[in-house]
């Protein structure tokens, strides 16, 4: 298989593009900037265009790229490239496929902040949008994916647990200072998922034909106080005062800590599990243990 991959620079997309060579299959990496190397291909997303031959030798195109969410304060420009970067991103992959085409198959990138504050409920891929703009920002995000004219999976995605990157690198200084705490009460659920089983995943779903949401998250997931006692576990770090709140918002702003921090998602993998796929990571424990 050949598969082209959008924001393969990123975290993830690295680590994807990594599993698909080791396990045989072609990668074209999209790259916004100069073409360095032979395995990758121009792309102008705000441009809406992908240097040729576009998406024509590609047998499915995975699309992750979009401006990472904790990258910055939100301000009034930052929520705008929030939203835009994954909107013309995504707009502008479906408008280089062609239902009769080679490529029949994309996955985009979606999260699980569609879903909005759902306290103590358990979600799954049934469940309407929430509120909030995050809520917002997927729902518009997966409505762009929606134009698609080949089958297509949206990746709802809970928080990366890798090494390096993804959700443990944001809160990494605070714990390793033993700043580190719960978030408010730290009774939220956080739905997470190893880096390992969501390129697993997105592999397996390269292959099967499973199509709409598909939430990306392992199937245990905990109250924000206990991720907060396994990380500090695992840092070995004590973890006995609340994050400070006022701090981040300060740095982040207020409309972050409401809309990232606070809000709680106990997200089931409905979908995952009924194609049959299996977890290597179903367990906070075995994550943190597989880090090293």
């Amino acid at each position: 298989m050949r598969v082209a991959i959008g924001g393969s620079t990123g975290l993830i997309g690295t680590a994807l593009s990594r599993h698909l060579v080791q396990a045989g299959h072609d990668v074209v990496r999209l790259v916004r900037g100069e073409v360095t190397a032979s395995d990758q291909r121009r792309w102008d997303p705000d441009a809406g265009r992908i240097d040729p031959p576009g998406l024509d030798d590609v047998d499915a195109v995975v699309n992750l790229a979009g401006a990472p969410i904790a990258g910055g304060r939100w301000t009034k420009e930052r929520k705008t490239e929030i939203r835009r970067s994954r909107i013309t991103s995504t707009l502008t992959v479906v408008t280089s496929l062609a239902p009769d085409g080679r490529c029949q198959r994309l996955l985009n990138g979606s999260a699980i902040g569609y879903y909005g504050n759902t306290g103590l409920e358990i979600v799954d891929e049934t469940m309407p949008a929430g509120r909030g703009f995050l809520a917002q920002v997927v729902a518009d995000w997966e409505a762009a994916a929606g134009h698609s004219p080949v089958s297509t999976a949206v990746l709802r995605t809970g928080h990366v647990l890798a090494r390096e990157g993804g959700y443990l690198a944001v809160q990494r200084p605070m714990f390793a200072l033993g700043l580190g705490g719960r978030v408010g009460s730290g009774r939220q659920f956080l739905s997470w998922i190893s880096l390992t089983d969501h390129v697993r995943a997105m592999a397996f779903l390269l292959e099967h034909d499973v199509t709409g949401p598909v939430n990306l998250v392992a199937p245990n997931p905990v109250s924000n106080a206990e991720f907060t006692r396994t990380f500090g576990g695992y840092l070995h770090r004590p973890t006995p005062l609340p994050l400070p709140l006022t701090a981040v918002g300060a740095l982040f702003g207020r409309e972050f800590v409401h809309e990232a921090l606070l809000p709680g998602q106990r997200v089931r993998p409905a979908r995952l599990l009924e194609a049959g796929f299996r977890f290597e990571h179903p367990l906070l424990s075995q994550a943190f243990a597989a880090l090293g």
